[in-house]
């Protein structure tokens, strides 16, 4: 109808898996507008291997269909959408999509929850966090490594902190899959799985050049430190035959 506003994002489908299509100048009113929204909210961001296992049946994919943003972080799932769609999915490097997210959320002097990764790099990251957004509020942190009868006490200081934004890191039980299973025990706001940034954030790890991420290289060096990687090859062959059998038996 005239005088509708644009959508800030748009959700399309790849190999029946949900994705976003939400450009950079868009960010910022679409997280806004999550913001606003009641209840807590998921954001996924997508790696190809992550679409391979949402195809599956079960609990990662009611957690990726589930998510209230679901953003493409691999070079093969925007030349998928390309390939099958013909629109131009935007891609977002972790690292830079994660401090865009705390910039927002310093702008408007919203909260930050940190929960997993090790003791002394939670520690360096807050700091680092504290340092260069001095008016995003650091609610509270836990390290990842904690054991099973102190989960209970650690969703509760969470729902009572509240924060606008919980972001989850390695070491938790259950990765990324631990804020599925406690989907309906954590608060309102925004849920992020952010892996190993952490380390990243503490600077004791590097993240991909721009031009390495561009390229879509960056999992050679993620081989390097973890060699099984390699393996990923095979799932990757399978990906590119999906989108052939899709282009040309699937309406």
């Amino acid at each position: 109808m005239d005088g509708e506003q644009p959508a800030v994002k748009e959700r399309i489908s790849l190999l029946k898996v949900p994705l976003d299509i939400v450009p950079q100048e868009n960010l910022a009113e679409c997280i806004n507008e999550l913001l606003a929204g009641s209840g807590g909210k998921n954001i996924v961001l997508l790696s190809l291997w992550d679409l391979l296992r949402a195809r599956r049946t079960g609990e990662y994919r009611s957690y990726v269909t589930g998510a209230a943003l679901i953003i493409p972080i691999s070079k093969s799932i925007v030349g998928g959408v390309r390939f099958l769609t013909g629109k131009r999915a935007v891609r977002y490097m972790p690292f830079d999509f994660i401090v865009q997210l705390l910039t927002i959320l310093e702008e408007r002097e919203l909260s930050l929850y940190l929960l997993g990764g090790k003791k002394q790099i939670l520690q360096l990251t807050e700091k680092n966090i504290r340092q260069t957004f001095p008016r995003l509020r650091v609610l509270g942190r836990y390290a990842g490594a904690f054991k099973k009868q102190e989960e209970g006490t650690l969703l509760q200081a969470i729902r009572k902190a509240a924060p606008s934004l919980l972001l989850v890191g390695q070491g938790v039980h259950g990765g990324e899959q631990w804020i599925a299973k406690n989907n309906t025990h954590l608060s309102g706001g925004l849920r992020l799985w952010c892996s190993d940034l952490y380390e990243i954030f503490a600077k004791r790890k590097k993240r991909p050049s721009q031009y390495v991420f561009d390229h879509g290289l960056e999992w050679i060096g993620f081989s390097f430190s973890c060699p099984l990687r390699l393996f990923r090859i095979f799932p990757y062959f399978y990906y590119k035959l999906l989108l052939v059998i899709h282009r040309l038996f699937v309406k």
